[in-house]
């Protein structure tokens, strides 16, 4: 997927949006804060096919800090259906930007308000729905009830506060409460844990396809979520599968442990929700191998990176410390130091994929071209691999 050549590229930062079930909805698109005049080149980045195919059917949030220049010109190579504009709040106070914003509005672009309005100022600008951070407080309820919605509770930190802003009349949902799960999970049962952890062990040291099939019949969710994969469109099979050694068959020893890697976090909690860490997890894995190819290492290389990136996130899955899982499994001694202590080639890589900036892209020799890439090709990843599990 080739990107269009702009003269500074923007760095751009997809952010996920779910709704009260944790299924992803829409990906929030976030410049970074020395981009410049970056949202035109996003603009231009946007036109090209493959990014909304990429993306397909999530709706792209794409924010407008200075509406007033805006153009219909800009949006009109865009599918309107799949476009949310956030404009701030504070923006729409101007009379000019309101008639502006109604006639894009008007043009089937919805609107998204950042922040809070007085007055009839949101429907004046023939906004939907607002987006607010409600980590801490609720936005009055007549902000809420005088458009349609869906509105946007940003900062959200655990599913707990994610019911209470739903009650409020919030239907999407951000933050990092895939990272501060509940901890009466099945994941912190005993039993379970170490089932999970001999399971990973095997994938680490390539078992036999047996062992890992005698283990297989002992977890029956992860039984069932391999077989519905394997069944899945995603694999088009003339005639459905009904056993493990059919399943490890169709998939493939590659496969198979990617793919087992990932269905450990699809595990149904408690309350029936999906795992947020699943996708989460996805395009950590996704993205970290994007980069190691974009770094020119070797397939045994990227294959590793890709490791490190879905095992990242296992403390949290397990509700144990890392040392400990570490321990339980024989891993590669880069991966055990990019999961320790985010140190060696692998660590760096996994430090950058958390968090970054111009100045560690540049420094890791990766150009915003190719962090786009892995980034858009990993939420591709993520999206499949929610909608086949």
């Amino acid at each position: 997927m080739s990107a269009p050549e702009i003269s500074p590229f923007p760095l751009v930062e997809l952010h996920a949006v779910s709704n009260a079930h944790n299924e992803w909805v829409a990906l929030a698109f976030a410049l970074s804060p020395d981009a410049g005049d970056a949202f035109q080149a996003t603009l231009t980045l946007l036109k090209t096919p493959d990014v909304f195919a990429a993306l397909a059917p999530m709706d792209c949030i794409l924010p407008v800090p200075n509406p007033q220049l805006l153009e219909l010109s800009h949006l009109e190579t865009l599918p309107s259906n799949r476009v949310i504009l956030r404009v701030p709040a504070a923006a729409c106070a101007d009379v000019a930007v309101q008639r502006k914003l109604s006639s894009y509005a008007d043009a089937g672009y919805r609107i998204m308000i950042d922040g809070v309005t007085e007055g009839s100022t949101a429907t004046m600008c023939g906004a939907r729905s607002l987006m607010t951070d409600a980590s801490m407080s609720l936005p009055p309820v007549l902000a809420l009830v005088a458009q349609p919605g869906p509105h946007l509770a940003m900062g959200m930190r655990s599913e707990e506060r994610i019911a209470e802003c739903a009650k409020a009349g919030f239907s999407w949902f951000a933050g990092d409460f895939a990272n501060h799960p509940a901890q009466d999970g099945n994941a912190g049962d005993g039993t379970s844990r170490k089932r999970l952890l001999a399971l990973l062990g095997l994938l680490a040291r390539d078992a036999d396809s047996r062992e890992l099939e005698v283990l297989l019949k002992q977890d029956p969710a992860l039984a069932y979520h391999l077989l519905k994969l394997v069944n899945s469109a995603a694999f088009a099979l003339s005639s459905p599968i009904h056993s493990f050694g059919q399943a490890i068959n169709v998939l493939g020893r590659r496969q198979l442990q990617r793919w087992l890697q990932l269905l450990l976090y699809a595990r149904q909690q408690d309350d029936g929700l999906a795992n947020p860490l699943l996708p989460l997890a996805a395009v950590r894995a996704s993205m970290m191998e994007g980069l190691a190819k974009a770094l020119d290492w070797d397939r045994d290389q990227q294959d590793m990176a890709f490791v490190a990136g879905v095992f990242s996130l296992l403390d949290v899955l397990l509700a144990m410390p890392m040392t400990e899982i570490v321990a339980a499994l024989s891993l590669d001694l880069d991966v055990v130091m990019a999961l320790l202590d985010r140190a060696g080639p692998l660590g760096d890589l996994l430090k950058l994929v958390e968090q970054h900036d111009s100045a560690s892209l540049e420094q890791a020799g990766i150009s915003h071209e190719a962090y786009w890439e892995a980034q858009l090709q990993a939420y591709h990843w993520a999206i499949q691999v929610s909608r086949n599990i």
